[in-house]
């Protein structure tokens, strides 16, 4: 299993695209591997024929390193590995292992005989009129109907401990439990559900946002952005673009550049934090969260503070559509410098506040826009505009509080007057 990501450390095998026995040439598509991002296409290295897949479609939690496959030069060389099979050497390293077992096993059963005389003991305090046991074991006998009387406890002194309650409930405790089992069962009835197994990019994004979580020092700030202005201007761009046969320009893609230029304009926001040091990129690359059936997705945008509205909008839609087919490559998706999660426009979110995405320090959370009243110039006078809050999540160790307000007027700035991000 060859490394397919920086990240990855496992994969499974989505798909042989070659047959035992086939010819295979420098570049040819052996399978497919589904990584902890995307499914990815394994390409054949050399010359020669696939004399044995290993590992069959559908083989899951597959090391990086572990054999997949052999292929050899000859095609007379494929019979050789039919019965080849590379666990059979590792069974037999195992079986030699019982033999020294059983002298230790010998020495751990001597000293497992003194624990009677240290359990009699404690059977004194029962028969007197107070029973020691620790307030746990104590609400835990409670909740199963076991009598303190008859357990011998092990803690200090023959203090009946939880232990002592969770080993009587395994082995005698047994026919205590079940009468009250009977009662619930007859009013609680057993629940229904299917167990949907785990995808490779869903334990990885799980992993990777609770690394997040506990590592981070998150914290977060919310602005409203009028964007009367911004639906302005969008009406008037998409009615060039179907003038000319272009696509629509989406509110998402002037977020994704208004997002782009704030970071070249504070700079500080476009970094990541390391061991020894601060690292501040150049380039503005601009993940974009996108929602699939196999789990979150995260392609980017590179450059995005370099390209115009069109081309943005243009490859969002295409990396949107690789992700939920599950075709994007690796180049789709690392480089990533900050993100933009939009939950308001296609959800209808008000307001949330996003994960960081490690290594990044800041994520963008977009909620939706909604009209509201405000006060106009005169004591009885109002008018409506659309307000749309974002949420900057940000790393404390990376992008300090007033950064982080800077970073969001910047953004602000070229939501509420649009035409800036065109000059």
């Amino acid at each position: 299993m060859p490394s397919l990501s920086p990240t990855m450390t496992e994969g499974n095998i989505a798909r042989w695209l070659k047959k035992e026995g086939d010819k295979v040439a420098p570049g040819e598509v052996l399978c497919e591997v589904e990584t902890d991002k995307a499914t990815v296409e394994m390409e054949c290295m050399e010359e020669g024929y696939l004399a044995k897949i290993v590992k069959a479609e559908g083989s899951k939690e597959i090391q990086v390193g572990e054999v997949i496959a052999i292929t050899v030069e000859d095609e007379e060389d494929i019979g050789k590995f039919k019965d080849y099979t590379p666990s059979s050497t590792a069974d037999a390293t195992p079986k030699a292992e019982p033999t020294p077992a059983p002298p230790k096993e010998e020495k751990v059963e001597q000293p497992s005989s003194p624990p009677e005389p240290k359990a009699s003991k404690p059977s004194s305090p029962p028969t007197g009129d107070r029973v020691f046991a620790s307030p746990l074991a104590r609400k835990l006998a409670e909740d199963n109907n076991v009598p303190l009387t008859n357990i011998k406890g092990t803690g200090p002194e023959g203090r009946i401990v939880k232990a002592d309650i969770d080993e009587y409930l395994a082995s005698s405790g047994k026919g205590a439990t079940a009468k009250p089992s009977k009662s619930t069962d007859s009013k609680a009835p057993a629940l229904d559900y299917v167990d949907i197994p785990h995808s490779q990019i869903r334990k990885v994004t799980a992993s990777r946002l609770a690394f997040s979580k506990q590592t981070i020092p998150h914290y977060y700030l919310t602005v409203d952005t009028c964007v009367d202005k911004l639906m302005g201007l969008r009406s008037q761009l998409n009615s060039f673009q179907e003038a000319s046969g272009g696509k629509r320009i989406s509110v998402n893609d002037l977020v994704v550049k208004a997002a782009a230029l704030a970071l070249r304009k504070v700079p500080q926001c476009n970094s990541s934090w390391t061991e020894d040091n601060i690292r501040q990129f150049k380039n503005v690359n601009i993940n974009v969260a996108v929602q699939t059936e196999n789990g979150l997705y995260v392609p980017v945008v590179k450059d995005a503070d370099k390209k115009g509205l069109s081309t943005i909008g243009e490859e969002v839609r295409l990396l949107a559509q690789k992700a939920k087919e599950n075709s994007l490559k690796p180049e789709d998706y690392e480089g990533g410098t900050f993100t933009v999660s939009n939950l308001g426009g296609p959800f209808g979110i008000k307001q949330f506040c996003a994960v960081v995405n490690p290594p990044q320090a800041a994520i963008l959370a977009v909620g939706s826009a909604e009209k509201r009243v405000v006060p106009g110039n005169g004591p009885d006078q109002f008018n409506f505009a659309s307000y749309m809050p974002v949420t900057l999540s940000c790393d404390h160790r990376v992008v300090d509080g007033a950064i982080g307000a800077e970073w969001l007027k910047a953004f602000k700035g070229y939501i509420e007057n649009p035409e800036s991000m065109l000059l």
